[in-house]
């Protein structure tokens, strides 16, 4: 009998453990985009759906990651504020104006990720030579307010265009990266200002011309909640930390990063990506958690250019180190 009450006994406190631990359990809602630019996000997507999760083993077991995607960065930046994503790699455009309209109390940049990898290319008719010859046409940026759509719109009205959200000298044209190909192949716009893949996939399918490449920018960077991050300070600091070694792990061995991140791509977009053609977009981008100040005061410059970032655009609360 006292055998039994026994076995019953260790059964009940296994069982609370067993309870306690999954209550305890922190679930952290990642995103990114299926872009080549959010590399880190992608693999680290195939690893989890893989079950070899990168941040997963660095994180311990009580923790759990959940991935979202989406097109571009305003969605994303929209999502934290309702609550619904902790962390997300986007892209620099979406999260300022997000830090500035919140008055730096919602979104902290944590580290970089991806520079350059964005160029605006044009249809190889010879239509367009010279930066005038783009009044009157159209050009396609993946989302309103996305990194891309505000680069567009600040080299626009550098050129001494005039455009605005409806029209202008120059029509920009929202569309998402998928439907980019078929819009400009159909000749719905004319010229498209997009990211990698779809660079490489607008030249290789549509014979699309690259016109300029957009270098000196952050294409990408890891922007978190601030009330996660006060939540949940240590786990910020480790995924800092994994994010740090995913970046050097896709740096030492880029032929294993780009079939994790091919496969993890027709998950997502449900397309094909040739090899061929990811290396070769793979070479327009610099990985790094580097974010550098002097590229701050030009994106907060952009913003300001296309008309999407007015009043105070104080950084000094935008990057933290957990």
């Amino acid at each position: 009998m006292k055998k039994l009450v026994l076995i019953i006994f260790l059964s009940a406190i296994a069982c609370i453990g067993q309870i306690v631990s999954a209550q305890t359990k922190t679930i952290i809602r990642f995103g990114h985009f299926p872009n080549i630019t959010h590399a880190q996000g992608v693999i680290a997507h195939a690893l989890t759906r893989q079950g070899k999760g990168w941040f997963e083993e660095r994180l311990g077991p009580n923790v759990e990651i959940q991935w979202f995607t989406y097109n571009a960065g305003p969605s994303a930046m929209e999502a934290i504020f309702a609550g619904s994503l902790d962390l997300t790699y986007v892209g620099q455009g979406p999260a300022l104006n997000a830090h500035f309209k919140a008055n730096g109390d919602e979104i902290r940049i944590l580290a970089g990720a991806a520079n350059a990898g964005a160029a605006l290319v044009i249809k190889p008719d010879g239509v367009i030579k010279t930066a005038a010859d783009f009044r009157g046409k159209k050009i396609a940026t993946p989302q309103l307010g996305n990194t891309q759509d505000i680069s567009c719109r600040a080299w626009l009205k550098a050129q001494g265009f005039k455009v605005t959200l409806t029209g202008g000298d120059v029509i920009v044209l929202p569309t998402a990266n998928p439907d980019q190909l078929g819009l400009f192949q159909s000749g719905g716009v004319d010229a498209v200002w997009t990211v990698e893949p779809w660079v490489t996939r607008l030249e290789r399918e549509a014979k699309a011309k690259v016109f300029l490449e957009d270098t000196n920018i952050i294409t990408t960077w890891l922007a978190g909640s601030v009330k996660f991050l006060n939540a949940h300070r240590d786990l910020v600091k480790k995924i800092v930390t994994a994010n740090k070694e995913l970046t050097d792990w896709i740096q030492a061995h880029p032929d294993q990063a780009q079939k994790l991140l091919i496969s993890e791509l027709k998950e997502e977009t449900k397309a094909d990506f040739a090899p061929e053609a990811v290396a070769q977009a793979w070479k327009r981008i610099k990985f790094t958690t580097d974010v550098p100040p002097e590229l701050i005061a030009k994106a907060v410059q952009d913003g300001k250019d296309a008309g999407f970032l007015k009043g105070s655009t104080d950084t000094s609360k935008l990057l933290e180190s957990p």
